[in-house]
Parts: structure tokens; C-alpha cells; sequence
């Protein structure tokens, strides 16, 4: 190539052509020199379109990359895993490339019979992956997996659940199969002896049915989320604030309901008023904040800077929070309401 036809297009920095070789893509030596430094990490965003005819790479901050990845992680699909099934394997099975079971994500917390129940729940998937479905064997299979591999021990089996949940949600997702998130709610949800686990699996299935935009059933997902946050003593703040923590991450990059956002916000509230410490009202503040609840964040921001004293050594740290939320715009997700929680209220006290 000549030096005339190497000569980059005026509409850009830099202008070559590049092979891939085995081990990957090289940036060209001139490139890495003018735009990397050697003492420096670089960050990027991948992005390859549907159309898969050409690759992006957006220079990122590591704040960027902490908010990016918390994004990528709540909010994107996931790239499934492909696993190829044998001819012949599974009858009634599209002898084709089919995506595979994500063992990680299933089983989060290892139990004592995980090497049994693996290829139960495995049969199970594939028959969820029929086309058409194989419900009927598929429940069967799940609900084997469930009353013959239980212990004595409350822990051991709320594992178990939690895995077969993790499962069929990701099933629910993948396969088309909302009514899942009915099946593990009524079934298997009040079955789990652990508090933490079932938060955990209250929080599965409220993300779940906010991205199927299941926002009937999300609302009162959220409703026991927060009941579950509630039956703490207030001396376990530092298991409530987890709880918030965790709540928060699950949905903040997910679209709401006018109906959640007041769930959330009245409860976020009521905490941030009724506790005395500064650092977990500051963490109020924070999660207002992800929430994009911005208004709120800032008047309770506003709120504990007026009662700290002229020595608090929180001083610097509410000033800078009152500063950013002064300055961030003002948006929020409000899609109508689809259930009516005064009822589900009433039919707690009942």
C-alpha cells in the first residue's frame, strides 16, 4: 500500500486496514502511540449492532465503567450460551444449535444434593426448549426436583428453591413463559424457611416481570419486598440498609410504575426520617438518588445538612452530595398503575 492510499480520510484521526490474526485485533503501533498512554488503564465499550457489520469502541472513564457494568448487568439481555444437542438426544427437539442452561447463574449458593438435582433440572430445560413446549413434562420434572432431594435442614432446601427458581425465571425469560412467575410465586416462594433467600427470590421475580412488563404482579413484588425489609427489628439497620441496597440495584435502570414509585419513595422516606444516624441517612439520600427520585434526594440532603453540627466530619461529604443532586436533571418513570395495593392491605389483615 502507498503512503497516498494510507493517508487518512480528512473526515477522521486515523484511517487503516487491519487483519485479524489468531490470538485477536491489534491496534496499529501509530494509533496505540497517539492516543494510550503506558501509565494509564483504557476503558471501552464494545457495541456490534444487529446487522453485525462492524465493531464500535467508545473510550470510558472508570466511573463510566462502574455505572456502564451495573447497567449491562440489570437491564441487557443476556448473550445466551449455545450448547448443541445430540441427534436423536431429545425427541421432539429441533435438531439445531439451541441455547444452554446457565449453570452460574442457577446455582448461586451450593447445596448438599446439587449433583443430583443438576440433571433433573437440565432435562427439565430442554423440555421447556421444545418447540412446542413440553410443559407438562417439563413441571413434572421440576416438581420432582423439588419434594425428592429435601433434608431436614430449612437451609439447605431454601438453596435448593432458590436454585429452581433462578431457573425458571431464566426460562420464563428466554422461553417465553410468563406464567412461571405465578407458578414460583404460589408454589415454591412461601416454601423458602430462609428471610434472605425469599427476599432474594422476591427480588428475582420483581425484575423479571418488570422487563416482561408483568407491572401487575411487579407492584406487589415490591409491596412484599418492602413488607420483608419491615419485619426487621430497627437494630438490624445494617440488614435493612442491605436490603435497600439490594432493591435498588435490581431496578434502577428498569422501568416503574407511578404505583412502585410511591411504594419506594414513601418507604425510603419513612427510614430516612425515623433513623438518627447521618451515614444510613446519607445511604437514603444515595438510593433516592439511583432512583432518580432527585427532588426528594436533594431536600433530605438539604435536611441533614441543616442538622449536622459546624464539626461533623459529614460536612464535606453532604455538601458535595447537595451540589451534584442541585445540578442533575429531573426525570423519572411514570408508566399507569395496574394494581390496586390497598386491597392486597387488606388482605394482609384479614
Amino acid at each position: 500500500m502507498t503512503q497516498e492510499e494510507k493517508k487518512p480520510n480528512d473526515d477522521f484521526f486515523f484511517e487503516d486496514i487491519i487483519k485479524k490474526t489468531k490470538t485477536g485485533v491489534t491496534f496499529p503501533k501509530e494509533l496505540r502511540e497517539a492516543l494510550f498512554s503506558e501509565d494509564e488503564e483504557v476503558f471501552f465499550k464494545i457495541i456490534v449492532p444487529n446487522e453485525k457489520n462492524k465493531i464500535v469502541l467508545e473510550f470510558l472513564s472508570e466511573e463510566e465503567v462502574k455505572v456502564q457494568l451495573e447497567k449491562l448487568k440489570e437491564a441487557k439481555p443476556r448473550t445466551p450460551k449455545l450448547a448443541k444437542i445430540k441427534k436423536g438426544e431429545k425427541k421432539g427437539v429441533e435438531k439445531v444449535e439451541k441455547v444452554g442452561p446457565n449453570w452460574g447463574e442457577y446455582f448461586v449458593y451450593d447445596f448438599k444434593n446439587r449433583d443430583k438435582v443438576q440433571p433433573i433440572l437440565e432435562s427439565a430445560f430442554y423440555k421447556f426448549a421444545e418447540t412446542p413446549t413440553n410443559l407438562e413434562d417439563a413441571m413434572g420434572r421440576i416438581k420432582y426436583s423439588l419434594v425428592s432431594f429435601l433434608t431436614a435442614t430449612k437451609t439447605e432446601n431454601a438453596k435448593l428453591y432458590f436454585a429452581v427458581i433462578k431457573l425458571l425465571i431464566d426460562v420464563a425469560e428466554r422461553f417465553n413463559q410468563p406464567n412461571l412467575i405465578d407458578w414460583v410465586f404460589d408454589k415454591i416462594v412461601p416454601n423458602i424457611g430462609s428471610k434472605f433467600l425469599y427476599e432474594q427470590a422476591l427480588l428475582e421475580l420483581l425484575a423479571i416481570s418488570l422487563r416482561v412488563k408483568r407491572y401487575e404482579k411487579a407492584e406487589l413484588f415490591t409491596f412484599y419486598i418492602l413488607k420483608n425489609i419491615d419485619d426487621y427489628p430497627r437494630s438490624e439497620l445494617y440488614n435493612i440498609f442491605n436490603s435497600f441496597n439490594q432493591l435498588v440495584k435490581k431496578i434502577r435502570y428498569i422501568e416503574r410504575t407511578e404505583k412502585i414509585d410511591i411504594l419506594l419513595k414513601e418507604k425510603l422516606l419513612e427510614y430516612g426520617s425515623g433513623i438518627d444516624d447521618n451515614d444510613y441517612k446519607i445511604q437514603i439520600v444515595e438510593f433516592l438518588e439511583d432512583l432518580k427520585y432527585i427532588e426528594l434526594a436533594y431536600k433530605l440532603a438539604k435536611d441533614i445538612q441543616k442538622g449536622l453540627p459546624p464539626d461533623s466530619l459529614k460536612i464535606e461529604t453532604i455538601r458535595a452530595i447537595v451540589k451534584r443532586l442541585y445540578v442533575t436533571p429531573i426525570s423519572e418513570n411514570k408508566p399507569n398503575s395496574s394494581i390496586n395495593l390497598d386491597a392486597v392491605d387488606d388482605e394482609e389483615e384479614e
